[in-house]
């Protein structure tokens, strides 16, 4: 017997969503009716799931299932008529927005806080993804925090929790739930994007061997699923392939400085894989390295874009291309050679949507780890991995071979990001604020030998809505077409993070084979000194350097 009932609450003042959804600790979603008045508060804008389909899943951290069980119950109070969620609780965001496409769904609930660290101690994060499968605009988001800092009372089925571990077909009340196999879809999809029988090939005649370090997050069973079982990659393809609560202990995040058992492998020597690549705590970012080889993400959004019409999914070419604001512009320069369009948008995946939706772009990506296609609304890591494993079958050249062949063809961007970690909230937006203050008068002015033609704070015009996003970043351009961006990171649960990206454009081939860190130095304490962090922020060094 179930019954639906009215609890009154009170509302919480910090439940604006940030880039990517509401992310805080894990603690501070505990807190009594906290959850429980942002999904409302949720129903209450998305009025439209009322009698349709709701997608939910997530990441497997700690409190996913929990909160599944809080969203099932109030999502059934609120006239939902069916609900598909992962086995155990589990869909990756890249699943998530496939099986709102594929099934017509009204909306998508996914629970995940990306690469930020899990575990009781850890974060946590919900966000709500629209009709086209993507997150939804900041006019949602608005609505919702407005909503939240007045919300009286919410509704809910009182039940026993449904049990998520079996593929089955239960209800709550009148609404129907379906608990799915969270893979079977996104394979079948990922095999009419690329070649599968190719890239099989590789694996089983070319002595080709990878690593995939799943990261102890959800995308585990996707790798073992598709790389292992269907591609017939090399035994122990797939390392850390099992979701834990706490990834770990390990901080869900694919980079060089949190992906470090990966890149040793690498780095190995003669015995190391020919391929290497990690994903996150949801599925949606990734990393991809050859032997002794890393492509930072702005390069691997510019390759794919040079050769996408070389694989199955997208040989009738492309319409053009999206980066955010910070990701370097490499992609700039090969969209400018094929002819396409090029957008540049603020962070944040939901600027991407419109685009996508409007046919005005195939690729898109982010320096931060991400990219994707116009297959689904999000960002997707497994389908970057398989992009570059179709390439490689295809050039049956290495990834770096491949990294410098596009050097060659269309030049270098070096590019770096300094992350100065928790820093005091108040003193970030200072420093933010001196910038802008300073900004009309930096144009002219020298450093190093290298001179400003342009700084301004970014903003952006949605070229189908015309909705416009303000205060995106600082960005300075220079005469050399090198570049830094400063702004605050919209992701952390914990003080401020400033995120500086510098690049540097470089033409001639013999200067293409200098380490990252060096080849920007000087580019780097200009950062440093323009925006006064020591004085501002009190660091020397950035906490994280990418």
């Amino acid at each position: 017997m179930s019954t639906t009932v009215t609890i009154e609450t009170t509302p919480y003042s910090d439940q604006k969503p940030g880039t990517s959804g509401l992310r805080k600790k894990v603690t501070v979603f505990r807190q009594p009716r906290y959850l429980e008045n942002f999904v409302q508060a949720i129903f209450n804008v998305a009025s439209e799931l009322k009698g349709q389909l709701l997608i939910v899943g997530g990441d497997g951290r700690y409190y996913n299932q929990q909160a599944i069980q809080v969203i099932l119950k109030i999502a059934a109070a609120n006239g939902v008529k069916q609900v598909m969620v992962g086995q155990n609780g589990l869909l990756s965001t890249p699943a998530v927005s496939h099986l709102i496409r594929k099934n017509k769904a009204a909306g998508g609930i996914i629970l995940s806080a990306s690469h930020n660290p899990g575990g009781v101690d850890g974060d946590f994060g919900i966000k709500f993804n629209i009709s086209n499968g993507g997150p939804a605009p900041t006019s949602f988001t608005d609505a919702v925090f407005e909503l939240s800092k007045s919300i009286s009372q919410y509704q809910i089925i009182e039940t026993a929790d449904i049990p998520l571990s079996e593929q089955q077909q239960v209800f709550i009340a009148d609404m129907q739930i379906n608990i799915i196999d969270p893979v079977s879809d996104y394979a079948a999809l990922m095999a009419e994007l690329f070649d599968f029988q190719k890239i099989k090939s590789m694996f089983t005649g070319d002595n080709f061997t990878m690593c995939f370090d799943a990261m102890h997050a959800v995308t585990g069973p996707y790798a073992k699923e598709i790389f292992e079982n269907q591609l017939s990659a090399n035994s122990g393809a797939v390392i850390n392939g099992v979701p834990l609560e706490d990834f770990a202990g390990g901080h869900p995040d694919p980079n060089l400085a949190h992906a470090i058992e990966l890149a040793s492998l690498l780095n190995s020597g003669l015995n190391a894989p020919d391929f290497g690549a990690a994903s996150d705590g949801d599925g949606d970012r990734n990393m991809i390295l050859g032997q002794h080889f890393f492509v930072n993400p702005s390069d691997s959004l510019a390759i794919m874009t040079a050769n996408a019409h070389l694989l199955p999914g997208y040989k009738s070419g492309i319409s053009g291309v999206a980066r955010s604001l910070p990701t370097s512009r490499a992609v700039d320069k090969v969209a400018e050679s094929m002819g396409i369009r090029c957008y540049e948008t603020p962070t944040g995946w939901k600027y991407f949507g419109n685009l996508l939706d409007d046919k005005r772009i195939t690729l898109c990506g982010e320096e931060s780890f991400g990219s994707g296609s116009d297959h689904i609304r999000e960002k997707d890591g497994i389908w970057a991995v398989l992009f570059w494993l179709n390439l490689i079958a295809i050039k049956q050249q290495s990834v770096e071979q491949i990294a410098r062949e596009h050097w060659k063809q269309y030049g270098r961007h070096y590019y770096t990001r300094h992350d100065y970690e928790a820093i005091d909230s108040e003193a970030a937006e200072n420093l933010i604020q001196h910038l802008r203050e300073q900004s009309a008068t930096l144009a002219g002015k020298e450093y190093a030998g290298h001179k400003i033609t342009l700084c301004d704070d970014f903003s952006y015009r949605d070229p189908v809505d015309n909705s416009i996003a303000e205060k995106q970043g600082i960005r300075i351009l220079f005469d050399d077409e090198s570049r830094i961006v400063y702004r605050l990171s919209g992701t952390g649960t914990e003080g401020a993070t400033l995120r500086v990206y510098i690049e540097n454009y470089v033409t001639d081939t013999t200067q293409h084979t200098l380490e990252t860190q060096s080849a920007l130095a000087d580019l780097v304490e200009i950062s440093k000194n323009i925006a006064q962090i020591k004085t501002h922020c009190n660091r020397e060094q950035a906490d994280v350097i990418t």
